[in-house]
C-alpha cells in the first residue's frame, strides 16, 4: 500500500490536567471519505485541529507526506463548525480574501467558486454581505471558501449543521464527488446515520480514544452486531465525559481556527458571523 498522506503516531493532547486525546495512531490515504464519529466532548474537534496544524500535540507526531503538517497548510481545506466569516464582507469577498492568502489568481478562484456555488445553489448570494445569511448559507460559503484553492485534503467539522434536508443532501453529494475525483475528505459528525451514508471508513472516537476504525461492514463484524447503531453503543458503553476541554478553551480555539483560515487577524475590529 502507498504511503499515507496524513500520518498520526502516538498523538495525545492535554489541556492542563485534562487528557483530550490519548495515544492516537491513524493513517489517512488519498481517495477516501473518512468519518470521525462521536458525541459532544469525544475529542473529534480537537483531533481535527491537530490535523489542521492549528494546535500542536502534547505527545506524538503528525506529518503530511512526511513533513510537519504545520508546513503543509496550503494543501488543506478546513470548514470549522464556527464558520469564521467576516460579516462586513460579501460571500465572494470572504472567499477571495482566503484565496489570495493562498496565492490563487482571482479569475482561477472565481472559476472554482462559481462551479461549487452553482452546485450548492448560492451563486446569486455571492455578492451579498454575509451579515444577513442564515446558518445554512454561512455553512455553504465556508465550504466553498475551503475548496477555492484546490486542497488535497478537506477537513469538515459538522458540515451539514444548520442545513435543511435538501441542502445537506447536496453537500453530501458534493463530498462524494470530490472523493470520486481523487480527493480526500475527513468528515466529523455526531450523526452515525450520516456517516454511514457518506463515509467509506468510520473512526469512532469516545472519551479521547479511538474505539474502532474500519468500513461499516468491518465495524459490524468487529462487534458482531446487526446495525451500526448497536455497534456504536457497544463500543462506547462507558459513560461519556464532560465537555471540559472545549468549554474552557472555546474562545481561544475559535481564534486559532481563524488564524488557519486567514493567516492573521486584522488589527481593526471585525464583527464575525459565527
Amino acid at each position: 500500500m502507498a504511503s499515507p498522506m496524513l500520518n498520526l503516531v502516538g498523538v495525545a493532547k492535554h489541556f492542563g490536567e485534562i487528557e483530550a486525546l490519548s495515544l492516537v495512531d491513524l493513517q489517512i490515504h488519498s481517495g477516501q471519505i473518512i468519518g470521525l464519529v462521536g458525541g459532544n466532548g469525544a475529542g473529534k474537534t480537537t483531533l481535527l485541529r491537530l490535523m489542521a496544524g492549528v494546535m500542536e500535540p502534547t505527545k506524538g507526531t503528525i506529518t503530511f507526506e512526511n513533513k510537519p503538517v504545520s508546513q503543509m497548510r496550503k494543501r488543506l481545506g478546513v470548514v470549522p463548525e464556527s464558520t469564521g466569516l467576516y460579516s462586513r464582507l460579501t460571500a465572494w469577498e470572504n472567499i477571495r480574501y482566503h484565496s489570495r492568502m493562498y496565492g490563487v489568481d482571482d479569475n482561477d478562484s472565481w472559476n472554482r467558486v462559481s462551479h461549487f456555488a452553482k452546485r450548492l445553489d448560492i451563486l446569486d448570494a455571492l455578492p451579498r454581505h454575509t451579515k444577513g445569511f442564515s446558518r445554512g448559507m454561512r455553512q455553504k460559503t465556508a465550504l466553498i471558501r475551503a475548496l477555492a484553492h484546490g486542497p488535497d485534503i478537506l477537513l469538515l467539522d459538522e458540515p451539514t449543521a444548520g442545513l435543511d434536508v435538501t441542502s445537506a443532501r447536496t453537500v453530501r453529494s458534493l463530498v462524494q464527488q470530490l472523493r470520486d475525483e481523487g480527493g480526500t475528505v475527513i468528515y466529523s459528525t455526531h450523526h452515525l446515520a450520516e456517516a454511514h451514508q457518506v463515509c467509506d471508513r468510520i473512526i469512532i472516537v469516545h472519551n479521547g480514544t479511538i474505539r474502532a476504525d474500519g468500513s461499516p461492514n468491518e465495524l459490524l463484524e468487529l462487534t458482531d452486531c446487526e446495525s451500526l447503531e448497536e455497534a456504536y453503543v457497544s463500543l462506547t458503553a462507558d459513560k461519556a465525559r464532560a465537555r471540559a476541554e472545549d468549554d474552557a478553551k472555546e474562545g481561544k480555539l475559535s481564534r486559532w481556527w481563524r488564524y488557519f483560515l486567514t493567516g492573521s487577524t486584522p488589527k481593526s475590529e471585525v464583527v464575525e458571523d459565527e
